[in-house]
């Protein structure tokens, strides 16, 4: 542990979620009147450390920062990590690193803020309500850039965080980055057919089209949450998860021991979307439930089915979501196919600081443009909604 004295109190840098007090932490990550996200919670954060994903030797060295008063009280933390790579970020950073490596710079390591594997959205500056709040959001933000200083890191990437969060970081002189993902947003439905009726036509019946052909061939849909959740479970998920990972990015992120981790943790905020055929399981989804919205992280599947993916991953959100009284479903990262299912174009935001000033002026440029093409394709995509503008068409 190392320390970084502010006006009010010291800015200690932990090397593990362990050495940080559990309900100290989630108090300042998820306080009273705020919506909970469970990405930020000591034990999720815990989970990928002590289970061996989000550790040195996987190129995501702890160094968590934390302020504490005299008494030894946390009054803000925020989740930080050494990394000595770009990968299990989603907001990709390799052509930064390319360009400043072959201008003679050493782009790693470099100091991420962040929920390792994880393109959620969250709070990153963990800071409780209060007077002090802002005070305390700049304190950690000018911790983490002296940390890069201290550790010689080439820059501090704060990535998924909120929009205020953002905001506030760019005015201390944060580069601004924005991104998108598509949302499924609940306007009231009390039932699926709800949500239906809300679509055009023709892509409502396309979606009980692809519902139907998704469990054509005899399959069975099942969620499985909380108690009902049991290794054997998470033996046949990790199969799919393993399968998906391999095709996808070669070496899967997260280890067989992180989902039992989480499911002794935390198994009320957990949802397995199953698909059975002929008594085995084939496929399944995980979601992750947080107080006002369904997060979808992680797909496989053992056998190919037309419009499986979609059943299991999007439209039996969507049910549960309604089901469950949620504001919205956040189904991960990219995917322009979700549009047509009801799911649309939310920016998303990063901010980051360049310690060289050459670099960080070449991105700033760089950024300056991609901001407004990110807006520009959302505006369009957003025109292009599936959503009927006026009285229901008939069927």
């Amino acid at each position: 542990m190392t320390e970084h004295e502010t006006d009010e109190a010291v800015i200690h840098v932990e090397a593990a979620m362990d050495g940080i007090d559990g309900p100290q932490w989630d108090a300042c990550a998820n306080p009273p009147g705020r919506p909970a996200n469970p990405f930020v919670t000591h034990a999720f954060l815990s989970a990928l450390e002590r289970s061996g994903s989000a550790t040195a030797e996987t190129g995501w060295l702890p160094q968590h920062l934390v302020m504490k008063d005299n008494a030894g009280t946390v009054l803000a933390c925020m989740p930080c990590y050494l990394k000595s790579h770009s990968y299990g970020e989603y907001v990709f950073d390799h052509g930064w690193a390319d360009a400043y490596e072959r201008a003679g710079g050493h782009y790693y390591p470099k100091l991420q803020i962040s929920v390792p594997f994880t393109p959620a959205a969250g709070p990153r500056l963990l800071v409780p309500d209060g007077p002090s709040r802002r005070a305390r959001m700049r304190t950690l933000a000018a911790g983490s850039v002296e940390l890069c200083r201290r550790l010689g890191a080439s820059s501090v990437h704060f990535t998924f965080l909120t929009e205020a969060e953002w905001s506030a970081l760019g005015e201390m002189g944060f580069l601004q980055r924005t991104d998108q993902q598509f949302h499924w947003e609940n306007a009231g439905y009390t039932t699926f057919d709800d949500f239906l009726a809300n679509l055009q036509s023709r892509k409502r019946k396309a979606v009980r089209r692809e519902r139907r052909e998704a469990v054509a061939e005899g399959i069975e849909i099942e969620w499985v949450t909380g108690s009902d959740l049991t290794e054997a479970h998470w033996d046949a998920f990790f199969a799919f998860y393993m399968d998906t990972g391999a095709r996808k990015w070669g070496t899967p992120y997260l280890t067989r021991a992180f989902f039992s981790m989480i499911a002794q943790a935390m198994p009320e905020r957990l949802l397995l979307v199953m698909a059975r055929r002929g008594g085995r399981y084939i496929a399944g989804a995980l979601n992750v439930i947080g107080s006002d919205t369904l997060f979808g992280r992680y797909w496989g599947a053992l056998e190919h089915h037309p419009f499986l993916h979609f059943e299991v991953c999007y439209y039996q959100a969507i049910a549960f979501a309604i089901d469950r009284g949620l504001a919205r479903v956040e189904a991960g990262a990219q995917g322009e196919h979700k549009l047509a299912r009801g799911y649309l174009p939310t920016p998303t935001y990063s901010a980051h600081y360049l310690a060289d000033e050459r670099l960080a002026g070449a991105v700033a440029q760089y950024l300056h443009q991609e901001r407004r093409y990110v807006n520009e394709e959302i505006r369009i995509m957003s025109a292009h909604t599936p959503f009927r503008m006026a009285r229901p068409d008939s069927d």
